[in-house]
């Protein structure tokens, strides 16, 4: 009997290990399934968060190029425009100063007519033709080089090309009339030179407004 009992206790003790070795087997074995299952969760991830990061990079590479290809077309554009305003606008200080020129000779000419005793010489004539003609060939020389007048009279002020130096009073034009041209202006170009000095026109006030201005 004892013998029977030992047996069967044996026999319980090994079904029991047997058991125990399935049941532990079986758990490894899961716990390497949710190992794997995690590495290849973390794998894809990874690789997405690469993909993700690529683009990103293309994306900040591909804003850097076109920004500077915009910086290097806006480059080009300011030097061709400098080129050109250097080739069309390089003699402008030079075009300045000779109207100098030009503005004494018209004096010289004003104050040789006005001149009571020259007035009495033959010759005088003779000698405003040849001022007329070195005025003419002045005038000539600088339209060839891009130098205009500008025409003023009877036209409206206008702030970009005149300069008020006076005002008169005249009924017979609207206000603001130029009526006088008192310096003349010209244009360097598409560039103001010099404005024009004139006088334009203005609107009669009533006497009783004048009056009591004075009072």
């Amino acid at each position: 009997m004892e013998s029977e009992k030992r047996k069967e206790n044996q026999q319980d003790s090994d079904s029991s290990s047997i058991e125990e070795s399935t049941s532990t087997e079986n758990l490894d074995s899961k716990d390497d399934k949710n190992e794997d299952l995690s590495s290849e969760n973390l794998d894809s991830k990874d690789n997405k968060n690469e993909i993700l990061s690529t683009e990103d990079q293309l994306k900040i590479v591909e804003e850097k190029l076109l920004r500077s290809l915009a910086e290097i077309e806006n480059q080009r554009r300011r030097f061709e425009k400098e080129i050109k305003d250097a080739y069309t606008y390089g003699s402008f200080n030079f075009a300045k100063d000779s109207l100098s020129a030009l503005d004494n000779l018209q004096r010289a000419k004003i104050s040789i007519e006005n001149n009571d005793i020259l007035k009495e010489n033959k010759d005088l004539n003779k000698f405003i033709e040849n001022i007329d003609i070195i005025e003419k060939d002045l005038v000539s020389i600088f339209e060839n080089n891009k130098i205009k007048k500008i025409d003023c009279l009877n036209k409206k002020f206008d702030p970009n090309l005149h300069q008020t130096m006076l005002e008169i009073e005249d009924e017979s034009v609207e206000s603001g009339t130029i009526v006088q041209e008192i310096q003349t202006g010209y244009m360097y170009a598409e560039r103001l030179l010099r404005p024009s000095f004139v006088g334009i026109a203005k609107k009669k006030r009533p006497v009783q407004e004048e009056k009591n201005e004075k009072n």
